[in-house]
């Protein structure tokens, strides 16, 4: 059964819940604005005017199904505190509110929880165990449910991904469960489309894999697709889902003229190249270079200071810039370089089938590769990869390895989105505890084993440590802090850049080098 048996996962759910209800006092940000006011806006105001309201900066810019939760949400806000609800109140953090809105994130995740329970029912029992801590079930349920970064993004800094990676798990249940239900998993992940877009990003894989596993329903003896088993009406049922989640989604703006007002609010590409926290991708490595070079050529005299553009990459705003030396980037180059990345894997997943492994690792590496060249990407989409990715961490060491590379170094990164004192010793022991349970977790899981880390990667993860005391400790109290204040920030996204790099790299590697068994062939 599901992480060891049903008492133990209950065990696990209620004990996470309790932690998630401990942590309602705690510092939020301007994101907890951003959703009272989105209630307001949907509770008020006719559909029509949803996606046009602008009396505070932070408009509706999810996709209409997400609208209508907030909808239907805000019909249980009135009854804690009607005000919240008031467009003009700007702002607005009563207590009831901050409970109401703390604790309908809290509630929602019953759909996450659910979703992880299904997804350890996917995973090989080989492996088994006599102590429930020690098996492959239990070990996913903790990584998955007390994720560190899940919950510090949604409980501290407050959002909603909880119960959207619950859809998102869910429909990858449903595709790597031995009675596959590849209609259901396409729907959920259609539905999924229509809270939060940012999951396009992990669409080819779903793609292929639908395309290659439902639509063609065999494969010859070389593993190669069989192209007469070309299913018209499979093909035809994935169309019609999509089209019906589309219509009930996009259909009434469709109707109102307003889908190119919705689109460009979900994707507005005036916001600039990185978020206003950096995300450690390439863009923060290009970032850096360019500070160095332009700090270099001030020395020597190579660049006119009075020609540097004043808006800084470093100041912690949502805001276009310029690059000094190197070229600045457009979206249509991040466009480019996501695609060009994306493609080997995808490629893989079709010639290379491997059933719901080789879906996962494409999921992953598409995310992944999302994640290093998108435009304005946000550090938090790291948990896009770090959670399907922790699924096949408890199947095999070599995932094992990379997983707690770019667990660790991912999770490390979301540490200036929490800048208050007060939440500094919360962060620190919520992600302590966490990756001694993971690394420990998975080195007993694979003990007999070869190490999970070369000595390489062991010295480049400990200095994250001394990283952590200069930023918060030394730093703050040295007569730097005045005139370069993004140094903490730069620091941080550059060295967990090239950790989230190098898993990339090493995820990929192991992707296109790994040989096909004659059973993977034949599924």
């Amino acid at each position: 059964m599901a992480a060891g048996g049903p008492s133990g996962f209950r065990a696990l759910a209620l004990g996470v819940s309790f932690l998630k209800c401990l942590l309602i006092p705690a510092y939020y940000s301007t994101d907890f604005e951003v959703h009272r006011n989105w209630l307001a806006i949907t509770h008020n105001l006719p559909l029509s005017q949803w996606y046009y309201e602008a009396t505070s900066e932070w408009t509706l810019d999810y996709p209409p199904f997400f609208a209508w939760f907030e909808y239907a949400l805000s019909h249980v806000a009135k009854y804690f505190d009607p005000k919240m609800l008031v467009i003009e109140n700007l702002n607005y953090t009563s207590r009831a509110t901050v409970f109401f809105q703390r604790f309908s994130v809290i509630f929602t995740d019953i759909l996450f929880i659910y979703a992880v329970r299904e997804c350890c029912r996917c995973v090989n029992g080989k492996r088994a165990a006599k102590d429930i801590l020690e098996k492959p079930t239990f070990i996913l349920a903790v990584l998955l449910l007390w994720n560190f970064g899940l919950l510090i993004v949604d409980h501290i800094h407050f959002q909603y991904n909880g119960f959207l990676f619950g859809l998102m798990l869910l429909s990858v249940a449903r595709l790597c469960q031995v009675n596959k239900r590849y209609l259901e998993g396409a729907f959920l992940f259609a539905v999924l489309l229509h809270f939060k877009h940012i999951y396009i990003y992990v669409a080819p894989a779903y793609g292929i894999y639908l395309l290659r596993s439902y639509c063609f329903t065999a494969n010859n003896a070389d593993g190669s697709v069989k192209w007469r088993s070309f299913s018209l009406l499979h093909v035809t049922l994935l169309g019609l889902i999509v089209c019906l989640v589309s219509a009930l989604s996009l259909g009434p703006f469709i109707v109102l003229g307003q889908l190119p007002q919705i689109i460009s609010r979900l994707f507005p590409f005036k916001r600039g190249l990185c978020h206003a926290y950096w995300a450690p991708n390439f863009w923060a490595l290009y970032n850096a270079m360019d500070k160095a070079l332009t700090i270099f050529g001030l020395k020597c005299n190579f660049l006119d200071p009075t020609k540097i553009p004043k808006a800084s990459m470093t100041g912690g705003l949502v805001q276009e810039f310029q690059h000094t030396v190197l070229p600045s980037v457009t979206p249509l180059v991040t466009l480019i370089c996501t695609f060009v990345s994306i493609l080997p894997s995808v490629f893989c997943l079709w010639f290379k089938p491997q059933g719901p492994r080789g879906f996962l690792q494409c999921l992953v590496l598409c995310a992944l590769s999302s994640f290093m060249f998108g435009w304005h990407v946000h550090e938090k989409a790291i948990l896009l990869a770090i959670l399907p990715l922790s699924l096949l961490s408890v199947q095999r060491a070599k995932d094992a390895g990379i997983y707690l590379i770019l667990t660790t170094t991912g999770h490390f990164s979301l540490f200036p989105l929490l800048f208050t004192p007060p939440e500094l010793p919360i962060k620190i022991l919520l992600m302590l505890l966490f990756t001694v349970y993971s690394f420990s977790s998975l080195k007993s899981l694979f003990r007999r084993e070869r190490p999970l880390l070369n000595w390489l990667e062991t010295i480049y993860l400990i200095q994250l440590v001394p990283l952590e005391i200069f930023c918060e400790m030394i730093f703050p109290l040295t007569p730097w802090k005045r005139h370069f204040p993004f140094v903490p920030l730069l620091l941080t996204s550059v060295y967990c850049a090239l950790g989230v790099t190098y898993a990339w790299l090493k995820l990929y590697v192991s992707v296109l080098t790994e040989r096909i068994s004659v059973r993977q062939k034949a599924e």
